[in-house]
Formats: structure tokens, C-alpha cells, sequence
């Protein structure tokens, strides 16, 4: 078609919407169990609800207080923190999830896999390891091989019980997603003082650029600026 002589248009850059650490204080305070472990690794872990759904027992380092995430967004696998304050809660949610494991291998069932991998590994649905540490409550068939197995927990219950935790906190004056959560870590993290190069390897973005949208949302590019009205006599 030769040269159209145009630009291709950028996409318009939008601030994300955080919250304070005595916001997500506020919404973790009308969760329990395994509800509030699951918004506090969003929270503490900067983990995508997707992430943290899909976390298997071998993906939990408890000495290290480290999580690995495996196939993030664009197929990537990192690592990232864990608090410490989160060890006890996960080292029951994991004996949980690990006992739910051992009475489906009674009746023949595994954990859900990739084909491939299972092909692989074909003992690894039925080893603890494999386990999801947020399991369904009930089986379902494979979508790509029919067989049925357990599933982790789908993101909809999430996203549910955390629009009722969101109401009964009384924080409705902003949009809050599982995303929310991520956002709040990134911009906690820079202000109390993690420099932006770890900040981006712990989010997983390729260029820091996308990470620099942060020290916008905290103010940080103007620190030091004083508005022009505080300057009228």
C-alpha cells in the first residue's frame, strides 16, 4: 500500500487507582481465612488474582519467605516476597489443601495439569506438591482432555467476596478491583523508600517506564515544586 504518511496514535497513559495501608487494613478487617490470606498475598505479594489462584504447594518457600509465579503475564516466570505475617495462615492453608489432595488420590483423581506436562510428569496430579494451595470446592472436567481432576479456585469468588468486603469497609468513593491491590504494593513499596529497578523486577515489567506510572500516583516527580497560590502574599 506504500507509505500512508501517519502515526499510529500512543495509548492515552491513565493513573491507577491505590489504596492507603488503613484502606486495605479497613477491607481485610471484614475478611477471615482463606478470604483475607488471598487478598493480603494480592496485597503483600503484588501478585494478579490469576497468580495467586494458580499457586501450587512447590511455588510456597516458607524459609525464604519467597513465592514463585509461573507463567505470569506474557509467560513469564518470577519471583517475589512474602510476609512473614503470612506464614502461619499459609502453612494452614496448605496442610488444607494437601489434605483435600490425599482424599482425591483415594478416589482416583488429581490435580488439574497441561496435557503436555502431565505427559511429562505423569505422577505429579497426584503428588502434594502439585497441589493448588487454593483448591475448588468440587471437580470438573479438563476443558482440553475431558478428564475430570480439581480445578483452583475461580477468580469470580474472589472478585465477588471482595466487592461485599469493599461495602461493608465503606470504602465506595473509588473503584477497587483485584487489581487495586497490586497497584497499592507498587506505590507502598516506593514510598517507603525500594528504589524503582526493584519495584519492576518484582512486578515483572520488562521496562521500567511502565513502572515509573507509580511515582506519579505518589506525587514523587514534583517532590520539592510548591503551587504557584501558596506564593500569592
Amino acid at each position: 500500500m506504500g507509505d500512508l504518511g501517519f502515526k499510529l496514535a500512543t495509548k492515552q497513559r491513565q493513573l491507577p487507582s491505590v489504596l492507603s495501608p488503613s484502606q486495605v487494613g479497613q477491607i481485610l478487617s471484614q475478611l477471615s481465612g482463606r478470604n483475607r490470606l488471598i487478598i493480603e498475598l494480592l496485597y503483600g505479594s503484588e501478585l494478579r488474582v490469576s497468580e495467586c489462584l494458580r499457586l501450587r504447594v512447590q511455588d510456597v518457600n516458607l524459609n525464604r519467605l519467597s513465592l514463585n509465579v509461573r507463567y505470569g503475564k506474557g509467560r513469564k516466570d518470577r519471583q517475589t516476597i512474602l510476609g512473614s505475617k503470612l506464614k502461619s495462615s499459609l502453612e494452614d492453608q496448605i496442610a488444607q489443601a494437601i489434605e483435600i489432595q490425599k482424599k482425591d488420590k483415594r478416589q482416583g483423581i488429581g490435580s488439574s495439569m497441561n496435557p503436555a506436562l502431565q505427559i511429562k510428569f505423569p505422577n505429579a496430579p497426584y503428588s502434594p506438591a502439585w497441589s493448588f494451595v487454593f483448591p475448588s470446592s468440587r471437580w470438573c472436567a479438563h476443558p482440553l482432555t475431558g478428564v475430570v481432576c480439581r480445578h483452583h479456585l475461580h477468580s469470580s469468588v474472589v472478585r465477588k467476596f471482595l466487592k461485599i468486603a469493599v461495602g461493608q469497609a465503606g470504602i465506595d468513593k473509588q473503584r477497587i478491583s483485584c487489581h487495586t491491590f497490586r497497584h497499592s504494593f507498587a506505590t507502598q513499596m516506593l514510598l517507603s523508600g525500594s528504589d524503582i529497578r526493584t519495584v519492576q523486577e518484582l512486578l515483572g515489567h520488562n521496562d521500567v517506564t511502565t513502572t515509573q506510572i507509580y511515582t506519579h500516583v505518589i506525587g514523587k516527580h514534583y517532590v520539592g515544586s510548591v503551587s504557584p497560590v501558596d506564593q500569592i502574599g
